[in-house]
C-alpha cells in the first residue's frame, strides 16, 4: 500500500510504500476510493495537536470498499462501501460512554490521529464504528459527509431550534450546514473573512439569506451561531450578533486564544459552547438526514501524492467547499 505520512509537524508529507496490513478481529481492511482534507489534519501536520504519533498516516474521511474482514466482523459484506469517520474507537465502559457521551471517552482513539487514516491506498477500521453512506453521493462528494458533515451536524444540534443562524468560517462545514438547515427553513447568515466576495458569493448559492464580513453586524439579531473557522477572536464578535438567550457554538478541535471581551457581550443568558468529536449516533442520525436531503458537496479532486498541495490550499483558504484525495 501507498500512504502519504507526517514525520514532523511542520514538514511537507512524505509518499512512502507500506506492507499491506491485516484486519484484526472485529476489524475491516478498506480500499480506499476518496479521503476528505479536513482542517484538523492541518492542525495534526502543523503540530498544533499533541499526542499523535509519529510517523503517522493521517485522514478521517475516508470513503472505501471492504476488502476482507477480521475475525467476528460480519456487519460489512466485501466489496460494500463503508465510511471511516474521525471517532475510530471508544472503550464503552467509562462514565461518558455508559451516558452516550462517547465523544468524551477519555480513552478514545481517533482515525487519522491516534490510529492510521485514509491518506492511503488501504486503510484498517473497527467495523462497529463505520458509518453506512447513502448510495445518492458518489465516493468524492461523500467524503466531506464524514466530518465536514457529521461535525456541523452535531454543532447544529447544540443550536436548538434557532430559526435565525449565524456561521462564521463557510467552508466544508458550513456549506453542508447551510443546505441542511435551509431546507429545514431556517435562516443562515453567512460571515466570512472581511473582503471575500468569492466566498460570500459561495454562502449565497448555498442558501445563506445574508453573507457579510465577520466585523459586521446581520441585519437581524441571531437566534445561534456556530464558529468552524478556527480563530478565538471570533467568539465575542458572534456573542455581539446574537440575541439574548442565543448560544454560540465552537464546532472547532482547535482554536486560537479567545480574546478578553466586555461581560456586557455574555450577559443576558447568552453561552459559549464547545462541541467535541461525534458519536455513532450522531453518524447514523445524519446519514439518514442525508439520504432525505439532496446535499451537494463543492469538492476539488486532488491525487494523493499530492496531499501536500490540498492541506497548502486549505490552509490559505483558497477552496469554496472541501479537498478530496483521489488515491
Amino acid at each position: 500500500m501507498r500512504a502519504m505520512r507526517v514525520h514532523a509537524a511542520h514538514a511537507p508529507l512524505r509518499l512512502e510504500t507500506l506492507p499491506d496490513p491485516e484486519p484484526g478481529p472485529g476489524q475491516v481492511l478498506v480500499e480506499v476510493k476518496a479521503c476528505g482534507v479536513c482542517r484538523t489534519d492541518l492542525h495534526i501536520a502543523d503540530g498544533e495537536l499533541s499526542g499523535a504519533p509519529l510517523p503517522l498516516t493521517p485522514g478521517h474521511e475516508v470513503v472505501g470498499r471492504v476488502l476482507r474482514a477480521g475475525r467476528g466482523a460480519a456487519r460489512f459484506a466485501p466489496g460494500e462501501r463503508a465510511g471511516i469517520p474521525w471517532l475510530g474507537w471508544a472503550c464503552g465502559e467509562c462514565e461518558f460512554c455508559r451516558r452516550g457521551e462517547e465523544n468524551l471517552c477519555e480513552r478514545a482513539r481517533f482515525t487519522g490521529f491516534q490510529v492510521p487514516g485514509g491518506y492511503a491506498t488501504r486503510a484498517l477500521a473497527d467495523e462497529r464504528f463505520c458509518v453506512r453512506i447513502p448510495e445518492r453521493y458518489g465516493d468524492a462528494e461523500a467524503a466531506p459527509l464524514l466530518c465536514a458533515g457529521l461535525i456541523g451536524y452535531r454543532s447544529y444540534a447544540k443550536a436548538g431550534d434557532a430559526r435565525r443562524l449565524g456561521v462564521y468560517g463557510f467552508g466544508a462545514a458550513a456549506h453542508i450546514l447551510a443546505q441542511v438547515a435551509c431546507a429545514e427553513g431556517r435562516a443562515v447568515y453567512a460571515f466570512t473573512r472581511a473582503g471575500d466576495a468569492a466566498g460570500q458569493a459561495f454562502a449565497l448559492q448555498c442558501g445563506a439569506r445574508w453573507a457579510g464580513a465577520s466585523e459586521e453586524l446581520p441585519p437581524e439579531p441571531l437566534d445561534a451561531a456556530i464558529i468552524f473557522a478556527p480563530v478565538g477572536a471570533l467568539v465575542p464578535l458572534a456573542l455581539r450578533a446574537v440575541r439574548k438567550g442565543g448560544a454560540v457554538v465552537c464546532g472547532g478541535i482547535h482554536m486560537s486564544d479567545i480574546p478578553s471581551f466586555p461581560y456586557e457581550l455574555l450577559w443576558g443568558e447568552r453561552r459559549v459552547e464547545s462541541v467535541a468529536n461525534l458519536t455513532r449516533a450522531d453518524a447514523e442520525r445524519f446519514m439518514a438526514l442525508a439520504a432525505r436531503i439532496p446535499l451537494r458537496t463543492s469538492v476539488t479532486e486532488f491525487p494523493l501524492e499530492r496531499a501536500n498541495d490540498a492541506l497548502d490550499a486549505v490552509r490559505a483558504g483558497r477552496l469554496s467547499g472541501a479537498a478530496v484525495l483521489k488515491p
